[in-house]
């Protein structure tokens, strides 16, 4: 029997979501059809929104999210009816040139698959009411009431972490605590900055605190923002419309410069910073991302002195071993998760969610499904 669901359907960039009845394929050998029960609204949905990131459509946006698992496919490995999962947006096939390097982000089926917006194995998913194919995101397409994803996607997670606190592991905090403990490669008592501080850069913070950083300095232009931050550990709080984020990373290190920076704010403007802040032989980790197709301009001589540029996009994610890591560390209390939800809203208010995260209104709205 061909199991029907509510999605929120994007038909086209810069037009609202639509509330519609799908269905889903059958499952393959090595699927998981996973209720979703949380989704966080992300920028990158945001960028497919407004058209920034292009994507083939019409397409179920979503890529944070957790849920129950409710079916398995006869091959399906890993995971069990019952299990509470975080979904992961990065399958790999584990045997590639890339995935050979230890680079599961850059595994050649990922890259090759994820443009199309379908399944890993290149086909997709689900199909509109009128029987159209239709497209997913991330490998996902999780801004329904269910989802069906290949057995490396599903990730269990302990039961007692909440879904809607669950669910921001999956992309947000995965990317900004994995940037700093997975990457950053930080000694204790290290400087830290971070620039913007929506999701992702609170999470860098965490991950900087976490790793035992002596100073972490957070950077943004919304004070709310910067009050958070100090409440996940930064040291120093810095409001980049009336301050100078880099004279002030200096004067904290005796004139060098910060030891590492992690850009989570996804502005030119921001880029720039990093390059100025970090001191010779530091550390630059870019997490935010603007337009494919813009230009982002340095002074040459900030780019000099040996010092270390590297875009991040999933944290140096290993799924399996890092997201039941990160549930443990919230429910011992060491990873905060609650102060990032802004908003627990029905899948009925996506757009409004979305317009008020363009505002810069929200750190995450979560969908939460009964």
């Amino acid at each position: 029997m061909t199991l029907r669901y509510r999605a929120a359907v994007l038909h086209g960039a810069q037009t609202p979501m639509s509330i519609e009845t799908i269905a889903a394929t059958e499952l393959k050998p090595a699927d998981v059809l996973v209720r979703i029960r949380a989704a966080g609204l992300c920028h990158t949905d945001l960028e497919v929104i407004e058209g920034a990131l292009r994507y083939p459509m019409p397409i179920v946006l979503g890529h944070e999210a957790a849920g129950v698992v409710e079916r398995i496919g006869s091959a399906a490995r890993g995971v069990k009816i019952g299990d509470h999962v975080v979904l992961s947006w990065n399958p790999h096939c584990g045997h590639c040139f890339y995935c050979d390097r230890d680079a599961p982000i850059l595994c050649e089926q990922y890259l090759c698959e994820g443009p199309k917006g379908v399944s890993f194995d290149g086909e997709s998913r689900a199909r509109l009411a009128d029987g159209r194919q239709l497209q997913q995101l991330m490998f996902l397409g999780a801004f329904g009431e269910y989802c069906i994803v290949s057995d490396q996607q599903a990730i269990a997670v302990p039961k007692e972490i909440p879904f809607d606190r669950a669910c921001l592991i999956g992309c947000g905090v995965m990317t900004g605590v994995g940037a700093a403990l997975n990457l950053g490669a930080i000694a204790h008592g290290e400087c830290v900055m971070v620039i913007g501080c929506g999701a992702v850069g609170l999470a860098a913070v965490q991950g900087a605190r976490l790793a035992g950083a002596g100073a972490i300095i957070a950077v943004d232009i919304d004070p709310a923002k910067l009050v958070l931050a100090a409440k996940m550990g930064a040291t120093h709080g810095v409001d980049a419309s009336k301050d100078d984020a880099v004279a002030i990373g200096k004067r904290e290190t005796g004139g060098r410069g910060v030891d590492l920076v992690i850009e989570a704010a996804g502005s030119a403007s921001a880029f720039r910073m990093t390059s100025e802040a970090v001191r010779p032989g530091g550390q630059l980790i870019w997490l935010g991302k603007i337009d494919v197709n813009a230009d982002v301009a340095f002074r040459w001589g900030s780019l000099m002195q040996e010092k270390r540029i590297r875009r991040v996009s999933y944290g140096n994610a290993r799924p399996r071993r890092d997201f039941p890591l990160l549930a443990r560390a919230y429910l011992d209390g060491s990873l905060l998760l609650d102060e990032l939800i802004s908003r627990r809203i029905a899948l009925d208010e996506i757009n409004d969610g979305f317009a008020a995260l363009k505002r810069g209104e929200t750190i995450r709205s979560v969908i939460t499904f009964d």
